[in-house]
């Protein structure tokens, strides 16, 4: 699997009861300090780029700082931010401040990992943002695991009430937006409590106590076209967690009567808070879990739950493989594959070893076994019913079907430590050959076929400059390479980093296809369609890019990809094993978002997005060899 940036993880706590009961019980007022660290560290899977945190201490006097933020960047910026909190609490205690003062001491706590989806690098686009107020009301922190289709829309409504944006970086204007309700729902707040004769301070307490969080993350939504889960808190306690109508983007959550926590995986939850499966729930599309000031927790249907288009991706590559529903799906990948590989290799199980590509394939691994040995099974029970009781090597030639076996072996090895030890030029393509290693000596020469699964072929050029290479070395006569997902052929917009066409193999197949076919016509067509949308609202537009695959079937993509991912050289056959987008949903049946797969965007603004990577690839590179 080549490595593929993809969307980010949140996590947040909030404590609700006074920090001394945690000081008591659990012999620190850290506890959920540390409760946030293992959660994103537990989740670092879904940021290597930056990290982020922000502490809100409910109990600090006027004049003390009550939001704390810590911000980095690079695949070590978890233990980073938390070495310089660490330090900031060390320097507080040096100067005789109280332990129940210290920084991050705190009831509620925001964390982040991140990928730079968008494009943004640096300290400043790491989350959490804040905007910070002298009225705790008013001060907002914000977080998430989203990507918007439609920033320009957003900018331009942010434009309209009168606001000057600073930048057009999608996760600012979600912050001014929201800001600007918090502003709103204070103002409501004010005028209430100014007219019934309060002042100043018993204002705002008033506030404090009373504002009404589904007031401030009802409206701005409605200018939202993504995949999301938002997380704000403000100054005065209340914080929500939102996710969007389909349910693109995931989000958990546990609370009892100390604690509520929020992540965007289940078991990650399961293993901090030390809770059962079914404690942890899954936060329903459209709606937010909301926890006021005071503690209390409700869950509310804020935008209405819309057609499930929650990522398949999530599952088969995403998140981590221990939550109990993922791994089952990514062993029924592999189990349904069966079928398609025994075909692949003309049945002959006898002749053939299977393996896997470490490490995110090894779940489904298990599943194609399953599969394998199934059929197995299945041949050994024909042969014993053909077998005549009363020969007299009847006894030899049972045990010899019983004996029969699959054979499982682990053949490639990553070599980790080669990754980034040479940078430039040839050099760095002659390590990348060698990143993976394979075990000798289990393949018979020119005469087994050897299957290895992987969880995705997207780009292929892992396959290309590595592993074909290295497995042709133990000189089998067949290579089958299977994808236990479908062939990527579209796009993701909603926090993925994969937005340009070119990039995949399917579709480099299909242009080539298209090419020896004398059907570039066809190119020019699809051109022609998605310039004619181009001012059209999103709503109204149609995602074209799926003529250009229209006229091949599955096999014979899958069939050219192999050709062109075979290196020159290479004396075995090479035949690529896709998942189909019907045997996907079979194993993975609640996530029916396969817009990767299928083009089937499900928001308005993907298929405006990929028919503009269409026209930006017809535009810039028609020409050159893809």
């Amino acid at each position: 699997m080549e490595n593929i940036k993809h969307e980010c993880g949140i996590a947040m706590i909030r404590l609700r009861k006074p920090l001394e009961y945690y000081k008591e019980k659990y012999g620190t007022y850290f506890y959920g300090f540390n409760k946030l660290y293992l959660l994103m560290e537990k989740q670092h899977n879904r940021g290597q780029e930056g990290a982020g945190f922000c502490s809100l201490s409910l109990s600090a006097e006027p004049g003390k700082e009550y939001i704390h933020r810590e911000r980095a960047l690079g695949s070590g910026a978890i233990k980073e931010i938390f070495a310089d909190a660490k330090k900031t609490i060390k320097e507080a205690e040096e100067n005789n401040t109280p332990e129940s003062e210290l920084p991050h001491v705190a009831e509620l706590y925001m964390g982040h990992l991140r990928y730079s989806t968008g494009g943004r690098k640096g300290v400043k686009y790491v989350h959490p943002f804040l905007r910070r107020s002298s009225w705790r009301s008013e001060s907002f922190m914000l977080c998430g695991n989203f990507t918007m289709t439609n920033t320009d829309e957003i900018f331009q409504s942010l434009v309209e009430k009168g606001q000057h944006p600073r930048v057009d970086a999608e996760t600012i204007m979600l912050l001014e937006q929201l800001s600007f309700a918090l502003d709103k729902e204070n103002k409501r707040c004010y005028d209430i409590y100014k007219a019934q004769g309060l002042n100043g301070i018993e204002i705002q307490q008033k506030i404090k106590e009373n504002l009404v969080i589904k007031n401030i993350i009802k409206d701005a939504p409605k200018t939202w076209d993504g995949g999301y889960v938002v997380c704000g808190a403000v100054g005065n306690g209340d914080m929500f967690v939102l996710r969007d109508s389909n349910g693109i983007r995931p989000a958990f959550y546990y609370y009892d009567d100390e604690i509520v926590v929020v992540a965007s995986e289940r078991p990650v939850i399961q293993t901090v808070m030390n809770v059962s499966v079914n404690s942890v729930k899954e936060l329903t599309p459209g709606s937010a879990i909301i926890v006021n000031a005071k503690g209390d927790v409700e869950i509310e249907d804020i935008l209405g739950e819309k057609k499930n288009e929650k990522c398949s991706f999530e599952r088969i590559y995403i998140s981590r493989g221990n939550d109990k529903d993922i791994y089952n799906e990514r062993k029924s990948l592999g189990r349904t594959l069966a079928p398609s590989i025994l075909k692949s290799i003309d049945y002959d199980i006898e002749h053939t070893v299977f393996s896997f590509i470490p490490n995110t394939a090894e779940v489904a691994y298990f599943g194609m076994m399953e599969g394998m040995e199934n059929y197995l099974t299945q041949l050994k029970f024909e042969e014993i019913q053909k077998l005549d009781k009363d020969d007299v090597e009847y006894a030899d030639k049972l045990k010899t079907i019983l004996s029969k076996r699959v054979r499982t072996e682990k053949i490639a090895i990553k070599d980790i430590k080669l990754r980034t030890f040479i940078t430039e030029g040839q050099a760095r393509n002659d390590l990348a050959a060698h990143v993976y290693d394979v075990t000798y000596g289990q393949v018979q020469n020119f005469v087994d076929n050897l299957v290895v699964i992987d969880d995705s072929i997207v780009r292929g050029t892992t396959l290309k400059e590595s592993i074909i290479r290295i497995l042709d070395r133990l000189h089998p006569k067949k290579i089958v390479i299977v994808s236990s997902c479908p062939q990527v052929r579209y796009p993701d917009y909603y926090g993925i980093d994969m937005s340009r066409m070119a990039e995949f193999a399917a579709f480099r197949a299909a242009v080539e296809l298209l090419k020896e076919r004398n059907m570039e016509y066809v190119l020019d067509d699809t051109y022609k369609k998605c310039k004619e949308q181009a001012g059209l609202p999103k709503e109204e537009i149609v995602n074209y890019v799926k003529d250009v695959y229209a006229p091949f079937t599955d096999d014979e993509i899958s069939k050219k990809i192999a050709e062109m991912l075979t290196p020159e050289g290479i004396n075995a056959e090479i035949e690529l094993v896709y998942h189909t987008l019907e045997g996907m949903h079979q194993s993975i049946p609640d996530n029916h978002g396969d817009w990767y797969f299928s083009g089937n965007y499900p928001t308005p603004g993907g298929n405006k997005l990929v028919n503009k990577a269409f026209i930006d690839y017809y535009e810039g590179d028609t020409k050159a060899p893809i």
